[in-house]
């Protein structure tokens, strides 16, 4: 399939498909005219790698990995590097956490007296 049947069909845009091959990520022939052609494969390749970004994993990481997929091994330091990944959301998701917490907070404070206060726009008491 062209470029822009596999961009139909797995909901991505042909630019998108074109950093996949350039990060190699996706591979395609090419006709003598140059154009890329995939296999139909290609479309839940596309699934995953989007998948795997959604995630917030790097196209490095990716391109490590998805070998394994294709292979539907997971060796030890494929599992290993999914967990460490798995690890750094996990810290990233505590941080939005304790700076959500830290913003009811503000939002809070934001009820009562704003005396003194400089942020521009804001209710003054004192006004």
């Amino acid at each position: 399939m062209r470029i822009g049947e596999l961009a139909a069909r797995s909901g991505v845009s042909t630019r998108s498909l074109r950093y996949y091959e350039q990060q190699r990520l996706l591979h395609s022939e090419r006709s003598r005219t140059g154009q890329r052609h995939y296999p139909q494969v290609a479309v839940d390749r596309v699934k995953l790698i989007q998948l795997l970004f959604a995630a917030n994993l790097s196209s490095r990481t990716i391109a490590g990995l998805l070998p394994c997929t294709g292979a539907k091994i997971t060796p030890v330091e494929a599992r290993a590097r999914l967990a460490a990944e798995r690890e750094r959301i996990d810290a990233q998701i505590a941080q939005l956490a304790a700076a959500r917490v830290q913003l009811d907070e503000v939002i809070a404070l934001t009820g009562k007296s704003m005396v003194g206060c400089d942020y521009e726009g804001a209710v003054n008491e004192a006004d």
